[in-house]
């Protein structure tokens, strides 16, 4: 059997240029048909960042040597509910599960799953030996990796009750701006703002900002879903008396307080005097963040450069909870 390093790398080398021939191109039509959600670029850009991101064979190693004794116990039944909100974001547990010598048992949202049974299918074409199973509702399973809203979470630990269980609920993610931003890295800032529609627990909708900063983001063709939830937030917003910056698919509202926005296509400003006041409010507020994208340096334990946002390494957990060492755990 191929070693895990020779799967994923393989897997990478299989994904290149994904989009650019006519079966990859089928695929991409028949998920985007799935969920309206979806578009062609934010699929593309989703394979080529997981390609590059995880499936280079020199960073699969490196990642894999922090694990020494992953692959060498007995295999245990892991049951993978995968979320769908965007593209692929349920391949990385597939990844550590497989990567642990476990044996998966996935069950795909129905978001997502032409994109996720496709990469699947090319797994297995690359070592047929690969134990892929389909999840059965009721069935007994060692280890549980789910992710889902407070109820869908409530539910889990009910019906997974006994059972080691790495479950993740909704976070936010924050850009904190110095106020010198190039207009390429606010270009960037967009993208970690847009794509996928603004779905993802890495997708960018609280920014601060220096005070008297004035943020000019550049404006994008959305999907039509996101186009409606536009027009929905802008309307309200309206009645509501609220001022706003209308940025065509999104507008940008200064918050009373400092909080989330409600509406995905809504973009929360927040002006600062101090570093030290957005500090305290990242740490106070950790447990509701994914990640806080930011160029300046010390900021928080899950900062990312400007524009890598989507772009998530192997070693770049969600809710920074070590999945390889929850599956070293089971017993």
């Amino acid at each position: 059997m191929k070693s895990a390093v020779e799967i994923f790398s393989k897997l990478g080398e299989r994904l290149a240029g994904f989009g650019s021939d006519e079966a990859s191109r089928s695929v991409v039509a028949r998920a985007v048909a799935e969920n309206e959600w979806f578009s062609v670029s934010d699929i593309r850009y989703a394979i080529e960042a997981v390609r590059r991101e995880m499936l280079d064979a020199e960073k699969v190693e490196r990642w894999l040597l922090h694990y020494p004794l992953a692959a060498t116990h007995e295999a245990k039944r892991v049951a993978i509910i995968m979320a769908g909100n965007i593209p692929l974001v349920g391949f990385f547990d597939l990844m550590c599960v497989l990567s642990s010598g476990h044996i998966p048992f996935v069950k795909p949202s129905s978001k997502d799953r032409v994109l996720e049974e496709y990469i699947e299918q090319l797994l297995l074409d690359i070592e047929p030996s690969l134990s892929i199973e389909k999840y059965v509702e009721g069935a007994e399973y060692d280890a549980v990796i789910a992710t889902g809203g407070e109820s869908a979470n409530l539910y889990f630990r009910t019906a997974f009750a006994g059972v080691p269980c790495l479950l993740r609920g909704s976070r936010h993610s924050v850009a904190v701006l110095s106020g010198k931003e190039s207009k390429e890295q606010v270009a960037r800032l967009a993208d970690d703002i847009f794509i996928h529609s603004g779905l993802g627990c890495r997708n960018v909708s609280l920014i601060f900002v220096p005070k008297g900063y004035k943020l000019a983001l550049p404006t994008r063709k959305m999907c039509r879903a996101y186009h409606n939830n536009y027009l929905q937030c802008r309307a309200l917003l309206t009645m509501q008396g609220v001022d706003f910056v209308d940025l065509g698919e999104a507008v940008m509202v200064k918050p009373v307080q400092t909080e989330f926005p409600r509406f995905l296509s809504q973009i929360n400003v927040v002006e600062y005097s101090s570093l030290e006041d957005v500090k305290r409010w990242l740490a106070e507020n950790d447990e509701a963040l994914q990640c806080v994208v930011s160029d300046i340096s010390g900021l928080h334990s899950r900062c990312v450069e400007i524009g890598q946002a989507q772009s998530p390494t192997l070693f770049d957990y969600a809710d920074e909870r070590d999945t390889m060492q929850f599956l070293a755990g089971i017993e």
